[in-house]
C-alpha cells in the first residue's frame, strides 16, 4: 500500500509541526521564567519611588529586590508602611536578567512574634 499525499496536505503537516515545536519551545521558556527563589533577611533600605528594597541575607548577601502592584504582602500593611527598614522578612521573588522582582512578601517577624505569643 503506498501512501500519496497532495501538495497541500503535506504543507498542511508541516506548519502543524512548525507551530507544535515552537509552542513547545514556548512552554519551555515560560516554566524557566516562572522560577521562584526565596531569601530571608532583615530590611536595610526602602525606596518607594522606585519600588526597591535592600534585604541582607542570613549570609550577609544583599538583594536588591523591586515590588509591584501585583506583590502581595503578608503580615504588613505595605512595603515601606508596615515593612519597612529593620524590617525581618522572607521574600518569594522571581530574577530575570538579573532583576529580581518580588511575587510575595512576608513580614517574619510578626510571624514569629505571633507564634511565640500563642
Amino acid at each position: 500500500m503506498k501512501l500519496r499525499l497532495s501538495y497541500h496536505t503535506a504543507l498542511l503537516v508541516a506548519i502543524a509541526v512548525v507551530l507544535t515545536l515552537g509552542w513547545a519551545q514556548t512552554q519551555t521558556m515560560s516554566a524557566q521564567d516562572d522560577v521562584f527563589h526565596i531569601v530571608k533577611g532583615v530590611v536595610k533600605h526602602v525606596d518607594k519611588d522606585t519600588k526597591t528594597m535592600v534585604v541582607k541575607a542570613g549570609d550577609g548577601t544583599e538583594h536588591t529586590i523591586k515590588w509591584t502592584d501585583k506583590t502581595t504582602v503578608e503580615g504588613g500593611k505595605d512595603i515601606g508602611d508596615g515593612i519597612k527598614e529593620g524590617s525581618k522578612v522572607s521574600v518569594k521573588y522571581t530574577e530575570k536578567a538579573g532583576e529580581k522582582t518580588a511575587v510575595g512578601v512576608k513580614d517574619a517577624g510578626k510571624a514569629t512574634a505571633k507564634a511565640v505569643n500563642n
